[in-house]
């Protein structure tokens, strides 16, 4: 009976654990939403270059699966909200309907923050590869369905979509991508010898 009670977490640490929890989640959203603001505008499409998928992926590594696409999930609800989070210091539900040409790409991020997360967890970050491919994993899913949502608010083709919110931002993606996917094997490396030194 007392090494049961030894394994269930106490309820104060549940508590501890919880705000824990809820504070990195708020502090993620305010991290995307602070990159948001990073903004390029290219005068050919109405998608801005931005640094949102940078913030996003970053994060999803960071927290996990759940709990990177929660805090994806309340950034959407503070820019939805009214809040200037979303790029160029824009806010409002509007943002997110299917009219919107950048619409697809904000509810990307919670998939992408899913799938990225995962990955992270199973650690896929821990080495330069599989991060990268991690990072990608997450690109492609923001770009699809970015991609898609903005052929439809448009009443456009794919290819032409394409056009306009993927070729353009390729060469940036790809430059995120490296930054991204170069942070944590970094990280698990300058752990891993602060554990040995701590160890020796």
């Amino acid at each position: 009976m007392a090494m049961m009670e030894q394994a269930l977490p106490r309820p104060r640490d549940r508590v501890l654990s919880a705000a824990h929890d809820a504070a990195l989640i708020v502090a993620g959203s305010l991290v995307i939403a602070l990159l948001a603001q990073l903004s390029l505008r290219l005068p050919f499409t109405p998608v801005p270059v931005t640094g949102q998928t940078f913030a996003v992926l970053v994060i999803a590594a960071t927290l996990g699966a759940r709990r990177g696409a929660i805090t994806v999930g309340l950034y959407l609800a503070e820019g939805a909200a009214g809040l200037p989070f979303f790029a160029e210091g824009k806010g409002g539900f509007v943002w997110l309907l299917p009219s919107s040409p950048t619409g697809g790409y904000l509810w990307a991020f919670v998939l992408a923050a899913f799938v990225v997360g995962g990955l992270a967890e199973r650690g896929w970050d821990r080495r330069p590869l599989t991060s990268a491919a991690a990072m990608a994993a997450g690109q492609v899913v923001v770009l699809g369905l970015g991609v898609v949502w903005l052929a439809r608010a448009l009443g456009v083709s794919l290819g032409t979509a394409a056009s306009l919110g993927l070729y353009p931002f390729i060469a940036a993606e790809i430059v995120k991508l490296l930054i991204a996917a170069g942070l944590f094997p970094l990280f698990w490396h300058v752990r891993d010898l602060r554990d040995r030194a701590t160890e020796g």
